[in-house]
């Protein structure tokens, strides 16, 4: 169940490139401390970040499932295997 202690990856400012990089890292790191979801923010501008993440998530084996926050647009929450 997600609360407001739920880790969060705040991706704003960050460029593209760095992207994957982050969101790997953060998955991986919270694998090990058993978390089971977790919150990217990527902000809801252009969605230039948003495509990214998606896509990186996507790919990931780690990832369970993923889905935009109806609260918030600008986050997305990640279910962790």
């Amino acid at each position: 169940m997600l609360t407001s202690k739920s880790p969060k990856l705040d991706l704003h400012g960050e460029e593209v490139a760095m992207v994957y990089a982050l969101v790997t890292e953060f998955i991986n790191d919270n694998v090990k401390m058993h978390n089971k979801e977790i919150i990217i923010i990527h902000g809801k501008s252009t969605n230039i970040l948003t495509k990214e993440v998606h896509k990186i998530l996507k790919d990931n084996t780690k990832v369970l499932k993923f889905q935009l926050n109806n609260w918030n647009l600008g986050e997305t929450i990640v279910y962790l295997k």
